[in-house]
């Protein structure tokens, strides 16, 4: 929300600059018929076809809709918000949290939670991973309710295989020789 301050300076500096400077005590407002009730955005229309033309106010002002629906729905940010805190004994705790405007994936935390396990366990050399606890639910706030999933996994390895004994000892001579097993 930083960048609303900025945009809110913006807007008034340009709003500042649309005004004219006074001749002989009268402001003037090109096209707009007179010295009162000027408008920011020109009397025009974009004409698309021979019957058909658009009003530039209506442009502008349909514009400025689909704008602020852009920055609340943010459409190109992820649906999720995935916490991680490493805990104990290769135990790792996520919190993750659905955008609260959304446009689908309301029933994804389960995929996005295995997913990101297995991330980490194929980024850390692990064999695998175990959910220990797993939980969603909605939190309900002033602006709306917002999905949540809480779950703690515990990363797990195989039994390592013993080293084969030094000295020179090869893999047949600890399997046996062919003609011994027959």
């Amino acid at each position: 929300m930083r960048t609303f301050p900025a945009f809110a300076a913006a807007i008034a500096l340009t709003l500042a600059g649309c005004s004219s400077q006074p001749v002989n005590g009268v402001r003037y407002y090109p096209e707009s018929g007179g010295a009162a009730g000027g408008s920011i955005v020109g009397n025009s229309a974009l004409k698309l076809t021979p019957n058909i033309s658009v009003e530039l106010e209506k442009l502008v002002i349909w514009g400025a809709y689909a704008g602020v629906a852009w920055l609340v729905l943010d459409p190109l940010a992820p649906n999720w918000d995935i916490e991680e805190a490493p805990l104990a004994d290769n135990h790792i705790h996520f919190s993750l949290k659905m955008k609260r405007y959304y446009a689908g994936g309301a029933g994804e935390a389960r995929a996005v939670f295995h997913r990101r396990a297995k991330e980490l366990m194929r980024y850390n050399g692990f064999d695998g991973y175990q959910v220990v606890e797993y939980n969603e639910g909605l939190e309900s706030s002033v602006l709306g309710s917002q999905r949540v999933a809480i779950g703690v996994i515990r990363m797990a390895s195989r039994e390592k295989t013993p080293p084969l004994p030094m000295g020179g000892a090869s893999l047949r001579s600890l399997l046996g020789s062919p003609s011994e097993a027959r």
